[in-house]
C-alpha cells in the first residue's frame, strides 16, 4: 500500500518523538559529555543508542524511514566543522543505518567517504581534533572505521562489487596498504558485473607490493586477453615498467657487487656479461638497450612507460 504524503509526514514526526523518548535516558546519563557546539546541532543523541537492533523495535516498523531520517542527520552532524569530536562515534552512528536497512546503499559509501576525508581533516587540518590521542593514530581509526563500514556492505550486499572496490581503493591510494589492496580487488572482481578494470588495479598492487614476477605474469595475462587495443596498449605499457624494474634492479645489484670486488663501478653494462657478473644484458621490452650512469651505477630505460 502506498503512503501519502500527509500520511507519511505525519508517521517521521511520530518516529522522531519515539526516537527521541528511546534515547532520552540515554540522553540525560551523557548530558554532561554533550558538548555545547554538539547542541546547536539537535538530534546527536543517536550517537548514544546502542545499536540499530534497538531502534528497530522503537520504530515499530518503520525501519527504513528511520535509516533515512538517521541518514540524513549524519550528513548534517558530519559536515558540521565546528563540533571537533564529530568523528569520533562515525562507525557507530553509520553501523545503526546500516543494521536499520542493511540494503540501503548509500550510507555505505557516504559513511566510508566522510571517514577517508575525516582522517585528511585529522593530519591537515588547522585544529588538532585527536585532543591528545596523536593525530596519524586518530586518522588511522577513521580509515579502519571506513573499511568496517564498507564491510559491511560487502556482508550485508554481496552482490554489489562497489564496497570491496572502494575499500581497494582507499587501501592502494590512501593506505598505501598494497597487499590489502590486492586482496580487495581480487574480491572485487569475482563479484558478477564488476568493471574490467578491476583486474589492472590489482595487477598495480601487486606490483607495488613489490612483487614484480606476479605482477609480471598477471599483466601478460592481461595483455595476452586484451579486448581491444587500448586495454593491450595499457598492459605493454605496465609490462614494460615491470621488466625495467626486474632488469634494473638485477643490472643494479651487479653492478655494486662489481664495485665492491674492483672499487669503482663498471664502464658499461656489457663489462658485467664480460666479468661474469651477469650472464647477459638484457634489453627492455621494446628491445632497446637499457641507459647505464657510469658515476652512480643506476638503471634506466630510454623513455617513460607512459611516453611509449
Amino acid at each position: 500500500m502506498t503512503m501519502r504524503p500527509a500520511a507519511a509526514k505525519g508517521s517521521a514526526a511520530v518516529l522522531l518523538v519515539l526516537l527521541a523518548f528511546a534515547a532520552s535516558g540515554l540522553v540525560a546519563f551523557k548530558a554532561v559529555t554533550d558538548g555545547a557546539a554538539r547542541r546547536k546541532l539537535p538530534g546527536s543523541s543517536i550517537i548514544y543508542i546502542p545499536s540499530g537492533k534497538f531502534l528497530k523495535f522503537a520504530a515499530f516498523g518503520y525501519r527504513g524511514l528511520a535509516a533515512d531520517l538517521i541518514y540524513l542527520w549524519a550528513i548534517q552532524y558530519y559536515t558540521t566543522p565546528t563540533i571537533d569530536d564529530r568523528f569520533d562515534h562515525l562507525d557507530h552512528v553509520f553501523a545503526i543505518i546500516n543494521e536499520l536497512d542493511p540494503r540501503y546503499q548509500d550510507p555505505y559509501e557516504v559513511g566510508a567517504m566522510i571517514a577517508v576525508d575525516g582522517a585528511r581533516e585529522v593530519l591537515a587540518g588547522p585544529r588538532d581534533l585527536s585532543r591528545g590521542r596523536g593525530r596519524g593514530d586518530y586518522a588511522r581509526s577513521l580509515i579502519q572505521a571506513a573499511f568496517a563500514i564498507l564491510d559491511r556492505g560487502a556482508a550485508n550486499n554481496p552482490d554489489q562489487w562497489v564496497y570491496p572496490f572502494n575499500a581497494g581503493h582507499i587501501a592502494l591510494m590512501t593506505l598505501k596498504d598494497y597487499p590489502l589492496a590486492e586482496r580487495y580487488f581480487e574480491r572485487c572482481m569475482k563479484i558478477p558485473g564488476a568493471p574490467e578494470f578491476v583486474e589492472r588495479l590489482r595487477a598495480n598492487a601487486i606490483f607495488k607490493k613489490g612483487d614484480l614476477r606476479t605482477s609480471w605474469e598477471t599483466w601478460l595475462d592481461i595483455y595476452r586477453r586484451a579486448p581491444d587495443e587500448r586495454t593491450k596498449k595499457i598492459a605493454s605499457n605496465h609490462l614494460y615498467n615491470v621488466k625495467a624494474a626486474i632488469d634494473g634492479g638485477a643490472l643494479e645489484e651487479a653492478a655494486a657487487k662489481y664495485r665492491d670486488r674492483y672499487g669503482r663501478w663498471p664502464s658499461d653494462l656489457g663489462t658485467l656479461a664480460r666479468t661474469g657478473f651477469v650472464a647477459e644484458v638484457p634489453k627492455d621490452f621494446d628491445g632497446r638497450d637499457y641507459v647505464y650512469d657510469e658515476a652512480t651505477g643506476k638503471v634506466k630505460t630510454v623513455i617513460s612507460p607512459w611516453r611509449r
